[in-house]
């Protein structure tokens, strides 16, 4: 049975854009068009969405999905990463867009139907790319674990999730790979499992979660491309033009913190603290749990 995608703080999302007919919207990560189709409806019929993803088979369900709405504002679908929205913008021939929404999370589907190794649950390739069709040139999981340095993947399991025992599962990487290469995900996490102590296997977080984690966000230069999008945001956002961003686990939430209040001049935050999912959307999407949202306003 297929998973459902289900957006995360939708409301609050839609409401934080402050939508305006006729104004011009980006969804960074449309994914199969959750938040993009709620945004294509508030416009009615006026006004622009762009929407990017690195997923092209996402995007092509997404554009499926979308224009087939009753009165569709104008709209573009891009394959590209969100990093690079001024370059995207400057392309489609727009200066200036009233909001932005960027949702950093993994969609259910890339968890459990994508086949390219984002889940413990399924052995799987280890990719953990984001773009479905990944190229040679794009760096994989695989890549990480069979030919980064220990010291390196040590560094990527702290820095991107907190990974309590890194070293040990760093060290046991290696010495895995210097027998066999390491393929699949169910060898990464019997790996894993062979480094971590018996306590930590039975606790209630699944003990691969981090080291997936650190990997995926590895592969896909995650940080690097929220930086660079908080970066482009009050270059690309017209006068009181919105962005949300949502984030789902406080390594992501940190960086989003701390590069938006280094342009607070530019960038006023429009509440005090980050918007949480209420009861009523856990008990309809546990997913959730850890989401959190933040808008600003260009000044």
């Amino acid at each position: 049975m297929k998973s459902m995608h289900i957006p995360v703080l939708l409301d609050e999302t839609i409401e934080g854009l402050a939508i305006k007919e006729g104004g011009i919207y980006v969804d960074c990560t449309t994914n199969r068009g959750g938040h993009s189709i709620k945004i294509a409806k508030a416009l009615k019929g006026n006004g622009t969405l762009i929407c990017i993803d690195l997923d092209k088979d996402a995007l092509k369900e997404a554009e499926k999905e979308i224009s087939s709405i009753k009165n569709p504002p104008t709209l573009h679908f891009v394959h590209s990463n969100f990093r690079y929205i001024q370059s995207i913008l400057k392309e489609l021939g727009i200066s200036h867009v009233d909001g932005i929404l960027a949702d950093l999370g993994l969609s259910s589907q890339e968890l459990d139907e994508s086949k390219r190794g984002f889940s413990f649950r399924f052995d799987e390739p280890l990719l953990m790319t984001y773009d479905a069709h990944p190229t040679e040139d794009m760096t994989t999981a695989f890549d990480i674990v069979n030919y980064w340095s220990e010291s390196t993947i040590a560094d990527i399991l702290f820095g991107f999730s907190d990974e309590t025992y890194r070293g040990r599962i760093a060290r046991a990487i290696v010495e895995s790979r210097e027998k066999k290469q390491i393929k699949t995900t169910f060898e990464l996490v019997d790996i894993i499992a062979s480094a971590v102590p018996v306590m930590y296997r039975h606790r209630k977080t699944h003990f691969a979660t981090k080291t997936f984690q650190a990997l995926r966000m590895a592969a896909n230069d995650e940080l690097g491309s929220i930086n660079d999008l908080i970066e482009a945001l009050p270059h690309v956002l017209a006068s009181n033009g919105r962005a949300c961003i949502i984030t789902f686990h406080s390594t992501e939430d940190r960086i989003v913190k701390q590069g938006l209040r280094t342009r607070i001049e530019m960038l006023k935050p429009i509440t005090k603290k980050a918007i949480i999912p209420n009861n009523e959307e856990l008990e309809k999407n546990p997913r959730a749990r850890s989401a959190q949202l933040r808008i600003v306003e260009r000044i």
